[in-house]
């Protein structure tokens, strides 16, 4: 893989990652019936753990990133 491509790549894996970030942290912050009801550390444990999962799912093809690019 050139550099290029590469860079290309991270762009859009952390693109993509962090996207998956915010949906999975509205969604922990939606699941509660009050704001003060929210587990900050639920909301951000389960919104890392969905970016790093996306991250690894990149390794098998982006389709934001075009074969040559």
């Amino acid at each position: 893989m050139r550099k290029e491509q590469l860079k290309n790549w991270f762009k859009a894996a952390l693109i993509r990652a962090l996207r998956t970030f915010a949906q999975t942290a509205a969604a922990t912050i939606g699941a509660a019936a009050l704001i003060s009801d929210v587990s900050w550390v639920q909301v951000l444990s389960a919104s890392a753990l969905a970016a790093v999962l996306s991250l690894l799912m990149s390794v098998g093809g982006l389709p934001e990133v075009k074969e040559g690019e």
